[in-house]
């Protein structure tokens, strides 16, 4: 039987060892041999971050013992930074986490601007969004100085993009931090205009976290940025929609009508069926509506699941089904096929009756039971 993918087996394996003790080893610092062999030693059966933690604590063992000798040693055994031309997409490589979680755990109580210099070079090579947010739990003042004074205005598009998505409420796999919106988003009035997508996405992502707490400072931010004008109306289209789309999922009026669209809109539904109304876990239902507006209208049209749980209660859950700009008087008749999976890992469905609801810029315009089995 055929191995399933294992992301901490590509991220780090003999190869990519190979390819970070090489480096060292080109720069003279140490051997790669003993070093790739004492990692590999002991590299098995670990998680991802146990692995990208033991790289950082095999590699402390080869370095200088002093923190401004071995900062050295990694300055002279890095890869060129990643090219400045692109534009987006140009993550790195994590073979080069390790190096930020060294600097973290020697150098952040004794070595703070050092430490802060080794991130702006490391984030060149693979993002340090990760590591810097030890430093911003430990002293976060001298790392928002730094973020305003330094980094916002940086050349290179990978140290700039590191204010914004270090500084997310809630970057996925980072570890939490105290900062609040009010300390962040003069950061991202900065930022906002930044030329290149792979900072204006996560000036976007960074929003769309903030909407999880404050929605309103939110929708009031890009309405201020609308009308500074810094951004392209294209760009700032995107980010926008990019910014506001938990909201939008979530059918809030606010970010509805920020983007255009009416909460209240009039229409007519008709033809809304769910077929069968009874089915097992594992079938496929067929979901059709035809939806008529009473005049020119942008809509967006989902339909939600309200899923009964474990403890015997319903949660929504929004499935996005079109977004088109309408016609006054012209039906538009949609389709769906919804297959109710039963082999999710991350999510179980539980037998009973459910609810299904046609959702029409936010707003729900009709309602149907079923149930599964």
């Amino acid at each position: 039987m055929a191995q399933g993918f294992s992301l901490k087996d590509d991220l780090f394996n003999p190869q990519t060892v190979g390819r970070l003790g090489q480096h060292f080893e080109e720069a003279g610092v140490f051997a790669s041999a003993p070093f790739v062999q004492e990692v590999l030693a002991r590299m098995g059966p670990l998680a991802l971050k146990e692995r990208i933690n033991l790289i950082a604590e095999v590699l402390a063992t080869h370095l200088p013992n002093d923190f401004p000798s071995a900062c050295d040693a990694i300055l002279q055994a890095l890869p060129p930074p990643l090219d400045p031309s692109r534009t987006d997409d140009d993550f790195g490589h994590f073979i080069y986490a390790p190096l930020g979680v060294f600097v973290e755990i020697d150098g952040v109580v004794e070595h703070l601007s050092l430490s802060l210099d080794m991130l702006t070079a490391l984030t060149q090579r693979f993002s340090m969004e990760f590591s810097i947010r030890t430093f911003l739990n430990r002293c976060p003042d001298q790392v928002l100085a730094r973020m305003q004074n330094d980094w916002i205005h940086h050349d290179h598009y990978h140290v700039r993009r590191l204010v914004s998505e270090g500084t997310r409420p809630k970057l996925p796999w980072g570890q939490s931090i105290g900062l609040t919106p009010a300390q962040t988003l003069p950061l991202l009035d900065q930022l906002h205009a930044d030329r290149t997508r792979y900072v204006t996405r996560s000036v976007a992502n960074h929003l769309n976290d903030i909407t999880k707490s404050d929605p309103d400072a939110v929708i009031d931010r890009l309405l201020d940025w609308h009308k500074n004008g810094a951004q392209n109306d294209k760009e700032l289209t995107w980010m926008r929609k990019h910014a506001l789309r938990g909201l939008i999922k979530a059918g809030h009026p606010g970010a509805m009508a920020h983007l255009g669209y009416d909460h209240d809109v009039k229409l007519s539904l008709t033809g809304f069926v769910i077929t069968p109304d009874t089915l097992a876990r594992g079938e496929v239902a067929d979901i059709s509506m035809t939806i008529t507006p009473k005049t020119d209208a942008p809509l967006i049209v989902d339909y939600v699941i309200d899923f009964m749980k474990a403890n015997g209660a319903q949660a929504p859950k929004v499935f996005k089904l079109k977004t088109v700009n309408a016609k006054a008087g012209v039906p538009l008749v949609l389709t769906k096929r919804h297959v109710f999976k039963d082999t999710a890992t991350t999510f179980r469905l539980y037998p009973g009756p459910h609810r299904l609801h046609a959702q029409v810029n936010g707003r729900r315009v009709a309602s149907l039971p079923f149930t599964l089995t």
